[in-house]
């Protein structure tokens, strides 16, 4: 299991509170939503419990003969209260039993008007946090340093900011106030229960002990299980990315069988966390559901015996059938919403996660002035480049010992060696894709360290060997949306590395729609593509990766040809494999294990018959061998 799978499925004990406290920076701005939330839930209550008790007055007064004066009686001490008496005595020359019925069709229709302000309330407030939370969290993947990338799979990253934010914003729409409103219920149809009888509600109360230990049970097995349901699918998103984005390669060596077994097992086991979370479902469900059975049998044995009492009558029996049922609706619909919530818990609790993941050394607010007062910015940057007594390694494997090396300004250098020699490192450490351990990297004399990442970034061009196209048309992939690239640069570019000859073969030109990743256009037109882009940026330093390495004779003949022009006046270090690319240029470095072992011009290396000039017989022994076959 590599590392980044090692990271995503080791979660530490998590606390709840601990992570709403997290929440609620995302939450704050739009806390008056909240409220407004919390404050309609108390009317419902309220509203909630008027059905049973304006159905339990009018049993009151069919089954007796006491006056219209009276029909609240019956109700325990509920029948002295001001505001029942209130509700149980109409205006005059109007029917109780019409008065009743006026009050219960008026009391659903404004609990259903609160209700539906209450759900739109917090299903606004939910998106705008999750908004703000999503930005927040790209913003950060797009700070997050190389080496975080070099471990950590797409996939996660993909179910990161979507399935758990999404499922982090269910808890606002269907968890986190219902929970809180459904507690408030409970607690208000207790004490009133207590205040009407006590000694039938402490009847009616003594199942609600057994449910309080099976609700902590449940909430103990339900979080695991649901951190174990997250780990799961992360793990199906990160395999169907990869096998998705490597569907040529699956194809070409046959592997869909065993890809299929593999996606099998691991599709297996989320089902089997589903099943593990369901059956704790259902287990509560059922346990609520005796519970609430067996409580009304207990108010049938208790209120059988005193039925005709004073202050026991129909209405009053009826009244604590229908409360208790709807004491425990929130305790059934407790596993659906808990289910809401550890789920959003468990999301919550991998977001901050990745959070928490450092991002790159966060620069000092400073830096831009202390780069200037070294004179960097003051003028057109010269593009002199000093590698001096650099070492890196990734993790623990070293990559570079010690390197130092010069590249004057507007020089073309190249640097040779054999696979895994350090080519390319030196080139991201340049970019400061990634940072050294040791030795200092100057530009014009100024460390990278020391100079914004913008403002370093903006003064060079990286080709990378695999050209990575973006969604759009040809237009927006060469000037990437920047406002400072003009459409003369951009045609000026074009013309330089003859990507106006593919432009002028498309049926929308630079309004040519790209597919993803590029793939309706050849490797060698993106590789031209790819120099488009570079040179549009006006760039001072050029760092080119094996930038003809995937490309036909002619393409190259016409990258060579856009080569000379764009490096002229420029500092440019290019990485090689294919020494006849480079034999033009002002300087060679032979990097081997990390070291610099020898540099000169192609005739110079050559002479001293050492690791360039092995390279080079390499090569040529190859390239007749081909010429001969």
């Amino acid at each position: 299991m590599t590392p980044g799978f090692q990271e995503e499925e080791i979660v530490g004990k998590a606390y709840d509170w601990q992570l709403l406290t997290r929440l609620w920076p995302y939450l704050s701005p739009y806390r008056a939503l909240f409220g407004l939330s919390l404050f309609l839930s108390l009317p419902r209550v309220f509203l909630g419990m008027a059905p049973g008790l304006l159905i339990a007055i009018g049993l009151n007064q069919l089954l007796s003969t006491r006056s219209d004066a009276e029909v609240a009686h019956g109700l325990g001490r509920l029948s002295d209260a001001a505001w029942v008496v209130w509700l149980a005595t109409p205006p005059a020359g109007v029917d109780v039993l019409l008065w009743l019925a006026l009050l219960l069709l008026g009391a659903a229709v404004v609990n259903g008007g609160i209700e539906l302000a209450r759900m739109i309330s917090m299903a606004v407030m939910g998106q705008r946090a999750m908004r703000d939370l999503r930005r927040h969290l790209f913003d950060h993947v797009q700070r997050l340093p190389m080496a975080f990338f070099d471990r950590y799979p797409v996939g996660r990253l993909v179910t990161r900011l979507s399935n758990d934010v999404e499922s982090l914003a269910e808890m606002f729409t269907a968890g986190a106030v219902a929970m809180v409103a459904d507690l408030v219920f409970m607690a208000v149809l207790a004490t009133m229960l207590f205040y009407a009888h006590t000694r039938m509600a402490m009847v009616a109360m003594a199942i609600v002990p057994v449910m309080a230990v099976a609700a902590i049970v449940f909430r103990w097995k339900v979080r695991d299980a649901f951190r174990q349901v997250r780990v799961k699918i992360a793990r199906i998103n990160a395999t169907l990315q990869e096998t998705i984005s490597g569907m040529k390669v699956v194809q070409l060596f046959a592997r869909e069988r065993r890809n299929l077994r593999d996606f099998s097992e691991m599709n297996a086991d989320h089902r089997n966390a589903w099943f593990r979370s369901i059956r704790y479902d259902a287990m509560l469900f059922a346990t609520v559901d005796v519970s609430q059975n067996l409580t009304i049998a207990l108010i049938l044995w208790y209120g059988a015996g005193q039925l005709g009492s004073s202050s026991v009558e129909p209405g009053l029996f009826f009244l604590f059938v229908d409360w208790m049922r709807r004491f425990f609706q929130p305790l059934q619909d407790l596993s659906a919403r808990y289910s809401v919530m550890q789920s959003s818990m468990a999301s919550c609790e991998r977001i901050f996660q990745l959070l928490d993941t450092p991002v790159e050394a966060s620069e000092a607010p400073d830096v831009a002035a202390k780069a200037r007062e070294k004179g960097w910015g003051e003028g057109a940057v010269s593009g002199e480049v000093v590698f001096d007594d650099v070492s890196f390694a990734y993790g623990d494997e070293p990559v570079l010992r010690n390197l130092s090396f010069r590249v004057a300004p507007g020089e073309r250098v190249a640097l040779v060696g054999h696979t895994g020699a350090g080519k390319t490192t030196v080139l991201k450490l340049l970019e400061r894709l990634y940072e050294p351990q040791q030795g200092s990297i100057r530009i014009d004399g100024v460390d990278v360290r020391d100079l914004p990442r913008a403002e370093l970034r903006r003064h060079i061009s990286f080709v990378l060997q695999d050209v990575f196209l973006f969604n759009g048309d040809l237009r927006y992939n060469l000037a990437l949306g920047r406002s400072d690239i003009s459409e003369a640069d951009v045609a000026e570019a074009a013309r330089t590395t003859h990507v106006d000859e593919l432009v002028a073969r498309l049926p929308q030109g630079y309004g040519q729609q790209v597919s993803e990743r590029g793939v309706n256009f050849s490797t060698g037109e993106r590789q031209l593509l790819s120099f488009a882009r570079a040179l549009a940026r006006r760039p001072e330093i050029l760092l080119l990766d094996e930038a003809t390495a995937n490309v036909d004779t002619e393409t190259e003949a016409k990258i060579q040809d856009a080569l000379h022009r764009l490096m002229e006046g420029k500092t440019s270090i290019v990485v090689a494999h294919r020494l006849s690319t480079i034999q033009d240029v002002d300087r060679i470095y032979v990097l081997h294990h990390g070291e610099l072992r020898e540099q000169g011009t192609h005739e110079e290396l050559l002479a001293q018959r050492g690791l360039y000039w092995k390279l080079y017989r390499l090569q040529y022994a190859d390239q007749a061998r081909r010429t001969a076959a």
